[in-house]
């Protein structure tokens, strides 16, 4: 009796570690961005993607476990000739990732390995259609030709490639002595035209300033022309005025007859000095006709001032 107890316990021993060893080989956990190949029998069966996934066990089996994730591999440095004949050291590197599991696993036997030697390739054929100074200049248009090249080729292996980019294109020693020559003589013309345009604007500022000048210089001329015409204007109607005035003032103390004494008196002393200016200028001397000749100048002054007296007293009665 405990024999069979004994036998019965081992094989539910038996039948439990089996069953565990059955589940462990049917059940496949795929990570995230991973993907499974399964053969059955040695052929393709089916891709198990990210997840729980069931298989056969002992039937099916996964024969390839590619990543999904994208991939950067190293292009090795290589020798190439552009359209011009002359000879670079160009390397990269080339990002990618698989598409299709099941066509990088049979379409390929390694396609890491295939698209790094047709980048290399590719990339060869791409600079020999171009000249120096465009592989410089151009590096984007370069990358963008060689994945399309890439692609075109690397279908049928379920890769895609995402970028290329060139990290370094090392042209021979002659070359770049001649590029450094270049590039300073560039830099020597362009120093040149910067200080010829800077000469060319600094004459056309002093013409302007001197030109400037002259207008402010006429102006100011102008501007004083004027103010000195309008000073002598007003000096002149000032002397005017007051030469009227002082007319006027003559006239009024005229009318009176203080007035007329003291023209009187003036009348007789501008005649008196002016027979004395005769007198000493020419030998030949004048005398007056009779005592009184003062007198009757004197008189005849005083009648003229009355007769203009008379005439203006009877222009104000009108």
């Amino acid at each position: 009796m405990d024999v069979l107890l004994s036998y019965l316990l081992s094989v539910q021993t038996l039948l439990l570690v089996f069953v565990i060893v059955l589940l462990k080989s049917s059940i496949k956990f795929v990570p995230q961005n991973r993907a499974y190949v399964i053969e059955r029998f040695g052929k393709y069966q089916s891709t198990k993607e990210a997840g729980l996934n069931f298989i056969v066990p002992f039937i099916d089996q996964v024969a390839a476990d590619r990543s999904l994730k994208e991939k950067a591999v190293d292009v090795p440095e290589q020798s190439a000739i552009t359209k011009d004949n002359i000879s670079l050291s160009v390397d990269g590197v080339l990002y990618f990732r698989v598409l299709d599991p099941y066509k990088a696993t049979y379409g390929i036997d390694d396609y890491v390995f295939a698209v790094t030697q047709l980048a290399q390739t590719t990339m060869r054929s791409e600079l020999g259609k171009m000249e120096l100074d465009k592989t410089f200049e151009e590096r984007d248009i370069l990358n963008t030709n060689i994945v399309a090249s890439i692609n075109e080729a690397s279908g049928p292996w379920g890769i895609q490639v995402l970028r290329y980019e060139i990290k370094d294109i090392v042209p021979p020693l002659s070359v770049m002595e001649a590029m450094e020559a270049q590039m300073k003589a560039e830099r020597v013309k362009r120093a040149q035209i910067l200080e010829s345009e800077g000469d060319r604007q600094a004459a056309i500022n002093r013409a302007e300033g001197e030109k400037a000048s002259v207008v402010l210089a006429a102006e100011a001329d102008k501007s004083e022309a004027v103010l000195r015409a309008e000073g002598e204007a007003k000096a002149i109607v000032a002397v005017a005025a007051a030469q009227a005035e002082a007319l006027r003032q003559v006239g009024e103390a005229a009318a009176t007859e203080e007035g007329q004494k003291a023209i009187q008196l003036d009348l007789a002393t501008k005649a008196i000095e002016a027979k004395e200016a005769i007198a000493k200028e020419s030998s030949v001397v004048l005398l007056p006709d009779s005592g009184t000749d003062i007198a009757g100048v004197v008189a005849q002054a005083t009648t003229i001032i009355n007769s203009l007296n008379r005439a203006k007293h009877d222009v104000a009665k009108r």
